[in-house]
């Protein structure tokens, strides 16, 4: 027998149903706020990632997918969303199509991180870019719709914490006094922070050995004006709108492409895991990577998560609404006949082997979840009537004239 890979997965139906469900109400939400589609590949240069995402990233050096192809190209699994957008962005001009620069995506990303509880090495992502516009009006917007998609799609719980990274005058002058802080405790840090601490010092901030106690212990970033005025701005809009949030001078994204506002959303069921999503402002990054001079915002959503979330809240399984059964050698052509009646109807029907025992189609009808079940036999093709038998209801089962059972399944199932 062969295994699937560690980290990766199969989606049965009942979770594939869910994903479906979360992916509806993030498509219905985002043509609210005049977000349109994009769909990037799933494998891009090497190079991509480690220009927008920085080479001393924990996704970069230690998690992402990267082979040399048989073309001899350096390839890699997209990691995340946000480099292919902005690739797109500015290799096909987006900036000139005169439409406002706000794109969403849903897809699988990849890394090769420690598998655990609601995360994968293969995973979905839902996520949202607004590029071209510096305001804090689009990061007002962006975490508000962010939050419209969580509550659509029937997420319990779930708090905003927010912060400012500033601007690159701002962590250029912190800079030199965070690094000067983590030198003289550099016996302190982990392996990996002591590596990388003078390329980027401020790596150490988002460490998960070493970020919960440097963000008590190192001094603090100070924000200029511009920046600070960016930030109380974006609040003020977050109360306008109506999502409850708080501050957290500890949060730190990790990813260097960050400017000013960042956030995450998260959720106290998951445990120490607890970011479902996250995002924030990436002003240099367009213009970095060649482009126009385009500042942007963003955020990307864990599905694996979210699912985790609304699972046991509500039934995920798809069910049909009716189960057609043959009681008899005579029915079987009507009864396949009234299947498609009834899905032209917009009622949704199964059955399962019109050949089989009465006994065994009415097993199969209660183990589908169906909520009635039409039974043909010949006294009902003789009358020109249908069986109705409740399978979840302690009610009798009763005939009913062909004529009106359409009728009566919209009324019963569509009142």
């Amino acid at each position: 027998m062969i295994h699937s890979l560690r980290g990766f997965r199969d989606l049965l139906p009942s979770d594939s149903t869910l994903f479906t469900r979360i992916e509806a109400a993030a498509r219905e939400i985002f043509s609210l706020y005049g977000y349109r589609e994009i769909r990037i590949p799933t494998i891009e240069p090497h190079e991509l990632f480690v220009k927008s995402t920085g080479d001393t990233t924990d996704i970069v050096e230690k998690e992402m997918y990267a082979f040399t192809d048989q073309g001899g190209r350096h390839v890699a699994l997209r990691p995340e969303g946000t480099p292919g957008v902005v690739r797109a962005y500015i290799e096909l001009n987006l900036d000139q199509t005169g439409k406002n620069g706000k794109y969403y995506y849903i897809g699988n990303m990849f890394r090769a991180e420690r598998p655990q509880a609601g995360r994968f090495r293969e995973f979905e992502q839902i996520g949202a870019e607004h590029i071209g516009n510096p305001s804090p009006f689009a990061d007002a917007e962006t975490v508000a719709m962010l939050v419209k998609i969580l509550e659509k799609a029937g997420v319990p719980g779930c708090s905003v914490e927010l912060n400012s990274l500033g601007c690159a005058d701002c962590r250029a002058a912190y800079r030199p006094i965070l690094l000067g802080y983590l030198k003289t405790h550099v016996d302190a840090l982990c392996e990996p922070c002591q590596k990388r601490l003078d390329q980027n010092p401020l790596r150490a901030l988002d460490c998960k050995i070493d970020g919960p106690r440097l963000a008590v212990e190192a001094p603090a970033l100070k924000l200029c004006p511009a920046c600070a005025d960016h930030f109380d701005r974006t609040q003020e809009l977050l109360k306008l709108s109506g999502v409850d949030f708080k501050v957290n001078k500890n949060l730190v994204r990790g990813l260097d492409y960050y400017t000013r506002t960042v956030f995450e959303v998260k959720a106290g069921q998951l445990g120490s895991q607890d970011a479902v999503a996250g995002g924030g402002r990436y002003d240099d990054l367009v213009k970095s990577m060649g482009g126009p001079n385009a500042p942007a915002t963003g955020w990307a959503l864990g599905v694996d998560r979210v699912a985790m979330l609304i699972k046991d809240a509500s039934r995920t399984d798809t069910a049909p609404q009716l189960f057609v059964v043959s009681a008899s050698d005579d029915a079987r052509l009507a009864a396949f006949k009234l299947l498609g009646e009834l899905r032209a109807a917009g009622l949704s029907a199964d059955f399962s082997n019109f050949e089989l025992s009465l006994k065994s189609q009415l097993r199969s009808a209660d183990r589908s979840g169906a909520a009635i079940a039409l039974i043909l036999g010949g006294d009902e093709i003789k009358n020109s009537s249908c069986a109705v038998k409740p399978l979840k209801e302690k009610a009798q089962q009763r005939t009913v004239p062909m004529a009106e059972l359409l009728p009566e399944l919209k009324k019963l199932f569509y009142a």
